[in-house]
């Protein structure tokens, strides 16, 4: 997994690039991005499929100076942390924690 972060000079926006590699313990065909920046929906942020070597990524613009918090959604069933998120925060919903990114 990974997250790249670039802040664009020209506005106050951070392009985030959220990257989930093959084989991530599940045969994922499908993958969203799931985050309070989106409401939480399921279906908003589709990751893209690489054909080079199958990982699913994502590009999104989300606001300087900010903390979102995010899990991926792998086959519209598996929920999963980014393992390299910036900190973790409890779930309002049962024992799980969920991804924070800083931007």
């Amino acid at each position: 997994m990974s997250l790249i972060k670039k802040p664009l000079k020209t506005r106050p926006v951070c392009k985030v690039t959220f990257t989930l590699p093959p084989a991530y313990g599940v045969e994922a065909e499908a993958v969203t991005l799931v985050g309070d920046f989106n409401e939480w929906s399921q279906e908003s942020h589709p990751l893209k499929k690489g054909k080079s070597d199958g990982s699913f990524s994502i590009t999104v613009d989300l606001p300087v100076n900010e903390k979102f918090q995010f899990r991926y959604l792998i086959n519209g069933a598996t929920w999963i942390n980014d393992d390299q998120a910036d900190e973790y925060t409890p779930s309002p919903f049962g024992n799980e924690s969920n991804s924070v990114v800083r931007t």
